[in-house]
């Protein structure tokens, strides 16, 4: 006899069916089954910071949590004292201006902040440039809210910016949004000022939204800058900027970051969320004053703990045969497969399996990147030599 429960099938939207498989969560699959087979494990895929959050941001967190005030809802928009944290940050770090009444919005981490700006801008059918490869959200706010995203093709040759005459002139007359992410991920690109005021001039003539994704603008090595899209004459016409505290102040649990542009995109930005959610914790936001306003020193101790790990990485692929550049910023490399593996998928499996060492399939970051690998600098210096000893020993070589 047939019973009730076979009869019941509840089907999900069609966004979610027809959404790409995020390889991360299967990346996760992969390393708990490798664990639970005994291998030991070292992951260089995902983007995790490894070592403790700074101290001055811990203890503003734990006084902020014993104080009841700090128990209900947050501000929707995030709280007064934040904002002007994040307007005095932007004019110290960037010499740009910023309304912290009206030209802030924090967000419970950068990725909904950009998965979000892409349901306030997007309807069904409208086009949205993207780069590839991109981080997924960059892609997958597109998708949730029905838009086609329109992909440009990131070339090793143009040093992984963008080409805008990749882009048809149709094209850029009905694409309503245009994502950028300099410094890049997870190519490690930096962009030029010319490149960028290129990339405004094209989104003004078109009257599309450009959103500048700068969630890596402080990890920055041999005292590179990047510019903030805001130091573009004209850029604030048509252009938001989205920030992350994950990579700069050892973050990531914490879940905050802000966007920041005019009053219009901003209003329109709290619109959504404010339907969607109640904003960052009120602790949570403390924490992010804090680490806005702490010595310097901190994130420079960050820093010079990638910087330190990247030359051990460029060396190790370099001495495998592997063509591994240092980039001025990010804490990735971003490197050819062998030519033997038919995916980068594949090859990251094969890695696995032969080493126990995890890396991160370009297929994961779009499909024009299937060729490449991306490794992550979030192990200390002893276990990267571990990496680089394993890798010799199975033989995987650039060949």
């Amino acid at each position: 006899m047939e019973t009730t429960e076979n009869k019941i099938s509840i089907k999900p939207a069609e966004r979610i069916s027809s959404m790409p498989k995020y390889i991360f969560a299967q990346l996760a699959e992969l390393k708990q089954q490798a664990i639970a087979n005994g291998v030991d494990v070292i992951d260089m895929s995902i983007g995790n910071p490894d070592g403790a959050t700074p101290d001055p941001v811990v203890k503003v967190a734990l006084e902020a949590i014993q104080n009841p005030i700090n128990h209900g809802y947050p501000n929707f928009r995030g709280k007064p004292e934040l904002r002007q944290a994040i307007s005095d940050w932007m004019k110290k770090r960037y010499f740009v201006d910023i309304d912290p009444d009206c030209e802030v919005q924090t967000l419970i981490g950068e990725k909904e902040g950009l998965a979000n700006i892409a349901l306030t801008y997007t309807n069904p059918g409208d086009i949205n440039i993207i780069p590839d490869p991109y981080y997924p959200v960059l892609c997958r706010g597109t998708l949730i809210a029905g838009g086609k995203p329109f992909f440009v093709n990131l070339k090793e040759e143009n040093r992984f910016l963008i080409d805008l005459n990749d882009i048809p002139s149709d094209i850029a007359k009905k694409a309503k949004m245009f994502f950028i992410n300099y410094p890049n991920n997870p190519t490690g690109a930096v962009a030029p000022k010319s490149f960028l005021r290129d990339v405004v001039n094209f989104c003004r003539e078109n009257n599309i939204l450009l959103i500048s994704d700068l969630a890596y603008g402080e990890v920055c090595f041999s005292n590179y800058r990047p510019y903030s899209i805001f130091n573009i004459e004209g850029a604030k016409d048509i252009a938001m900027e989205f920030h992350s505290f994950t990579k700069t102040f050892n973050m990531a649990g914490w879940r905050c970051g802000f966007a920041v542009g005019k009053k219009e995109f901003i209003s329109n930005l709290y619109s959504m969320k404010s339907n969607i959610d109640y904003g960052t914790s009120t602790i949570v936001q403390d924490a992010c004053i804090a680490a806005l306003t702490m010595p310097q020193e901190y994130v420079k101790g960050i820093m010079d703990k990638y910087d330190a790990r990247r030359e051990i990485v460029a060396k190790g692929f370099s001495d495998l045969g592997f063509y591994a550049p240092r980039s001025d910023a990010t804490m990735y490399f971003w490197i050819k497969i062998p030519s033997r593996f038919n995916s980068s998928m594949d090859f990251c499996k094969y890695v696995l399996d032969k080493t126990g060492v995890m890396l991160t399939p370009g297929s994961a970051f779009g499909e024009m990147s299937d060729d490449h690998f991306r490794v992550s600098l979030v192990q200390p210096i002893l276990r990267l030599q571990e990496v680089f000893k394993r890798l010799k020993e199975a033989n995987i070589r650039y060949e």
